[in-house]
């Protein structure tokens, strides 16, 4: 995956999935998108997680899902929180990079849909597998 236009075109579709409102469309994406045994991880949770791992005595946690099903369970709910609703949208906040090849990155934001102002976003850094799956995807929230 080394064409920017076919880069653009896969990030899209990743963007794609966190805004779909129908169910099963959502879920033929991430099939589409993720290896099987794909991986998340959002490396720096919100505060309120941090803060219970914190009482737990683990400093610093990340969380992690695994797999078509757990995955569709997470993009599903952060549909229902942030775009649901109706006045956000997800998208790709810069153009994508090759860092090496089969990893890449791009940045994200939270859009209001109605005043185009960015409210959140993060960073993924992405490696995929040799069919252009993800087979791990690190998000880290808040770096846009």
């Amino acid at each position: 995956m080394n064409e920017t236009l076919e880069l653009k075109q896969w990030t899209d579709r990743y963007m794609a999935q966190w805004n779909e409102p129908d169910p099963e469309a959502r879920s033929a994406l991430i099939r589409e998108l993720w290896a099987p045994d794909g991986l998340q991880v959002l490396v720096n949770p919100p505060e309120a997680a941090r803060d219970a791992a914190a009482n737990l005595g683990i400093p610093h946690p990340s969380l992690e899902v695994r797999g078509h099903e757990s995955l569709n369970a997470r993009v599903s709910r952060a549909y229902e929180l942030f775009i649901e609703p109706g006045e956000h949208i997800f998208q790709a906040a810069d153009e994508p990079a090759v860092l090496m090849p089969n990893i890449i990155a791009f940045r994200w934001s939270m859009v209001v849909i109605a005043t185009g102002e960015t409210v959140g976003g993060g960073l993924e850094i992405i490696t995929l597998d040799e069919n252009h799956r993800i087979r791990t995807d690190h998000q880290y929230v808040g770096m846009s």
